[in-house]
């Protein structure tokens, strides 16, 4: 579910920023760093201590399931990319280096930060404790992201430093986000349908 919603909103985001951009919204080397970074972010998924009634009984295969999340959730995130689109052209007028810097931080931040939100269909204090290893995983990957794009090597991949007005509005539009993706979840998330 996290991937697939969370391709499904990238490609959507992409396409729009494609058609209002005069430039590039993300180099290729930045869209591969991106899909690297999430990827490795996902490793813990498989270590992590899921719900009690998550593992009660094994639960049927069904795709439409996973394609209604996929939409709602694909669609909530591509909604704040694009807010995010006109934060950075029309509060800071950003040029392609500031917007592919800015977009690629909260892209990675929420695709990253979500799988907090969705792997339980509780509230996220009420869920089991997330794993050791997906928390490390997760914030790791996510640590490395920022100062990829933010350090000193940062230039090699085209993006360059961000305002500190810019990286707090970043993380408001996050926060918001994790919000809103927690509203999205309980009509995106089906109750399991277990084999007869």
């Amino acid at each position: 579910r996290m991937g697939a919603s969370s391709n499904f909103g990238n490609m959507l985001s992409m396409a729009l920023a494609s058609i209002i951009l005069p430039f590039l919204p993300l180099l290729p080397l930045q869209i591969l760093l991106n899909n690297l970074i999430y990827d490795l972010s996902e490793i813990g998924i498989p270590f992590d201590d899921v719900d009690p009634e998550d593992v009660a009984g094994p639960e049927s295969w069904d795709m439409a399931s996973i394609l209604r999340f996929t939409i709602i959730m694909g669609m909530v995130s591509s909604l704040f990319d694009a807010i995010t689109f006109a934060v950075l052209l029309k509060l800071f007028d950003a040029d392609a280096p500031m917007f592919q810097t800015g977009w690629f931080l909260e892209s990675i931040t929420t695709q990253i930060l979500v799988i907090f939100v969705i792997r339980s269909r509780k509230l996220p204090w009420r869920a089991n404790r997330p794993h050791n290893i997906l928390i490390a995983t997760s914030l790791g990957a996510l640590l490395a992201g920022v100062a990829l794009a933010l350090g000193p090597w940062g230039g090699a991949f085209g993006f360059t430093g961000l305002s500190a007005g810019l990286m707090a509005t970043i993380i408001a539009i996050a926060i918001a986000y994790l919000i809103s993706a927690n509203i999205a979840k309980r009509p995106a998330i089906a109750v399991p349908q277990r084999p007869r």
